[in-house]
């Protein structure tokens, strides 16, 4: 998908098409306070924001854990350990093709799963819920100008705009994000094939904005297909003769270089329709790291 980036008074009026009982579960209420786009575009925009139809694909990888803390931008967030020295990077990539009031876009999400204020054994904040489990996004590339400035502006998001190609065939769902001079910097492959899943579950990102650590929620609810190598907990360097992620020369490739990520992964997750739900802000706390 190419990026959009025009910037139209009015919301889509469109509230109607998220029927599913999965919606019904939450109240929608206008933000407080009007946000403002652009010069003369200014929008009172609902939240919880509504997602349906949602084409997800993930990957989760190992990765070096004092290399994830350094990205950690708050004293009080610390990565979830794994065996030998790792911890855990998500790539979520997403292609919704129903948002409410604002047009379809495709994003992807780098995301690594934290504990905030606590701390929990290895490895278990993956498979169970902790009070103080979370998940802090690093980078979050999306196709949407105004998705991007929503993302800064009211929860602190690390959002560029950049073209987010999405595709399914042969069984695989492969994901390219393309830097300001049109090169792939990344690639993604996760197979749509697997054992299935149901999910149905509730999370906490963690993001920094103005100095303050602000928690906020997210629900998604679907039916995917799971693959995963659990020997991979204690084996360290695998090798894979097809990589699913494939990074270019581009800066913008930099910071999953940097985090020394396994070349195999430990899960793929695939969707080709969910549906989810993201919120405002629920909680903050003060200064951050200087």
């Amino acid at each position: 998908m190419q990026t959009n980036t025009r910037l139209e008074p009015g919301l889509i009026d469109n509230l109607a098409e998220f029927d599913d009982p999965f919606f019904a579960r939450f109240t929608v209420r206008p933000a407080p306070v009007p946000l403002e786009l652009a010069k003369g575009v200014s929008k009172t925009y609902s939240f919880p924001t509504f997602y349906a139809d949602v084409t997800c694909a993930i990957a989760i990888f190992l990765c070096d854990y004092r290399r994830a803390q350094e990205m950690m931008p708050h004293p009080s967030m610390r990565p979830v350990k794994m065996p030998r020295g790792r911890a855990v990077v998500l790539l979520s990539c997403y292609e919704y093709k129903r948002v409410m009031h604002i047009a379809p876009y495709n994003e992807i999400a780098m995301t690594i799963p934290i504990m905030v204020d606590g701390w929990a054994p290895p490895v278990l904040p993956l498979v169970m819920d902790f009070a103080k489990k979370g998940y802090y996004v690093f980078s979050m590339p999306v196709t949407s100008l105004e998705n991007q400035i929503r993302g800064t502006r009211i929860w602190g998001l690390p959002k560029i705009v950049e073209p987010i190609d999405i595709s399914v065939d042969n069984g695989l769902c492969t994901t390219t994000a393309r830097d300001d001079a049109g090169d792939v910097y990344f690639e993604l492959t996760v197979p749509t094939t697997g054992p299935a899943k149901h999910f149905d579950e509730t999370g906490h990102l963690y993001t920094l904005h103005d100095g303050r650590l602000l928690k906020s929620r997210t629900c998604f609810k679907g039916d995917f297909k799971v693959t995963t190598d659990p020997s991979l907990l204690w084996k360290k360097g695998v090798r894979s003769e097809t990589p699913a992620l494939k990074l270019g020369a581009s800066p913008r490739a930099d910071a999953l270089r940097a985090l020394e990520i396994e070349e195999t992964a430990f899960q793929f997750r695939f969707a080709p329709s969910m549906n989810s739900c993201f919120d405002l802000p629920m909680a903050t706390r003060e200064t951050a790291r200087t």
